[in-house]
């Protein structure tokens, strides 16, 4: 199924990965693929606004390009919503004393600030206020508690408007036509052993459907078998001599520069093999070349959203990325 098709997206992985701009690079190929797209920080660090150039985002979706906008997750602006859509609270000054409330038992109840984050971006999608709800979720760590929330929630509540709520909730979050998690990952042996870790507990604990992992910052093969042996050659006496003689002492740089990213390159492709043998025949392995410049911003984005759109082969995809 295509990726984008979903709904509603949770990108997550080891905090450093590069996990916000790979779900801005999904939301705006979206966007740039004809799909009214909203992007959402969870965290609301405004790391995701940065990645637009954007200034910081806030409850109220703003618009970022065409067919693009952002928010960031209030839990007491979600509150507030769903009193006013719901429970028909009209006044905006009986809602203080009802969010301090909120607050006290939102504390002594885990999972409560969850379901109303989760619930916020489920009614998005029942609402078809957007194609696609795309989310700059929590780190690793975090994500199996944030979806799982009104799974949890319904099983101690069976009757009522919570029980009503969390059921639709849920219906939406565990069709793996509506709802997907992709997981953001780098070439290396932390990152990899926590997404195998957190591959394990999406299965295990939850219903929600790994959509796709995304491989970030893959180094490119720098020699072919041939090329290989003519540098190694190149790195010994006396042909290492013969390049000082020709372009000076910094050769030797670039050569140890060179050896180290080969090394680089084969350390990683172990692990992504490593983490290839764990999906077992799962969903896609989406890769994105390292960019050898910053990786945030808009350029990064750009960058990013091209060589997704190559991976997901979204016809004029990268084209329309790149104009």
């Amino acid at each position: 199924m295509d990726l984008l098709a979903r709904r509603l997206l949770f990108v997550t992985g080891k905090g450093g990965v590069g996990k916000t701009t790979v779900a801005a690079a999904l939301a705006q190929l979206s966007a740039i693929s004809g799909r009214s797209t909203l992007v959402c920080e969870m965290d609301a660090k405004g790391s995701l606004a940065a990645a637009f150039d954007h200034r910081p985002f806030d409850f109220t979706p703003r618009q970022v390009m065409p067919g693009l906008s952002g928010m960031a997750m209030n839990t007491e602006d979600s509150l507030r919503e769903y009193l006013r859509l719901f429970v028909r609270i009209p006044l905006v000054a009986r809602i203080g004393p009802l969010a301090r409330t909120f607050d006290f038992v939102a504390d002594a109840a885990p999972g409560v600030k969850e379901v109303l984050s989760v619930g916020k971006l489920a009614y998005e999608v029942r609402e078809r206020h957007y194609d696609l709800v795309v989310v700059d979720a929590e780190a690793s760590g975090h994500i199996v508690g944030q979806i799982t929330a009104p799974r949890a929630i319904a099983e101690l509540v069976h009757v009522g408007l919570i029980r009503e709520q969390t059921q639709w909730m849920n219906d939406l979050l565990e069709d793996p036509a509506v709802t997907g998690v992709v997981v953001v990952t780098t070439p290396e042996e932390m990152p990899v052993t926590e997404t195998i870790e957190l591959i394990g507990r999406l299965r295990s604990q939850t219903r929600v459907a790994l959509s796709a992992i995304v491989a970030n910052r893959v180094l490119p093969e720098l020699f072919g078998r041939r090329d290989e042996e003519a540098f190694a050659r190149l790195g010994e006496e006396p042909a290492r001599q013969v390049l000082r003689d020709a372009v000076g002492d910094q050769v030797d740089a670039v050569l140890d520069a060179a050896r180290l990213l080969v090394a680089r390159r084969r350390g990683g492709a172990e692990h992504l093999e490593r983490l290839a043998s764990e999906l077992a025949g799962g969903p896609p392995v989406l890769f994105v070349p390292e960019l050898f410049t910053r990786t945030t911003g808009p350029r990064a984005v750009q960058q990013v959203a091209e060589a997704l759109a190559a991976e997901l082969d979204i016809e004029g995809g990268a084209a329309g990325v790149a104009s």
